[in-house]
């Protein structure tokens, strides 16, 4: 597969009202993703470990007409703060959520992502265009995932 000589990066953070330890909660719970990214349709795990570095998914990824599966390793664990994943499929790169601490009762969630995409989906054109309707998409499901962590927020 032929990758145009870029690669694109895409930021997205959103303050939660919530502490850092309840939003980990969700979040390190990979099987819990699909509840709020709308863009991924299924999650398998490929290995024996659930958490931590070393495991490994296929997604499932709908974006508009295309469909992709995406494996993804995890790189880097740490406890309460990241996440970082290797993408391997048509599109390669990695990706990371980072948790910080505003005060005891709101966090920073952050969604860095740098992807190669391949020419048969527009190399650098398919980068940049991809790359905003990527950002709206993530945009919509961190906004998804501080409901949900908001509203579970509100029945303890």
């Amino acid at each position: 597969i032929l990758y145009s000589s870029m690669a694109k990066s895409i930021k997205v953070s959103i303050e939660i009202d919530a502490p850092i330890a309840r939003i980990w909660n969700e979040v390190s719970n990979i099987s819990n993703h699909i509840h709020w990214m709308h863009d991924a349709k299924s999650i398998e795990f490929l290995s024996k470990i659930k958490k931590g570095v070393g495991t490994k998914i296929l997604v499932l990824t709908k974006v508009g007409p295309i469909k992709l599966k995406d494996v993804m390793t995890f790189t880097k664990w740490i406890e309460g703060v990241e996440i970082e994943v290797n993408h391997k499929g048509l599109v390669t790169g990695k990706g990371s959520f980072l948790l910080k601490s505003i005060d005891s009762k709101r966090t920073t969630f952050s969604w860095n992502e740098t992807l190669k995409f391949p020419i048969i989906l527009g190399g650098i054109v398919g980068e940049i265009c991809g790359s905003y309707i990527l950002k709206r998409i993530w945009k919509k499901n961190i906004r998804n995932l501080k409901k949900i962590i908001e509203y579970k927020e509100l029945l303890t």
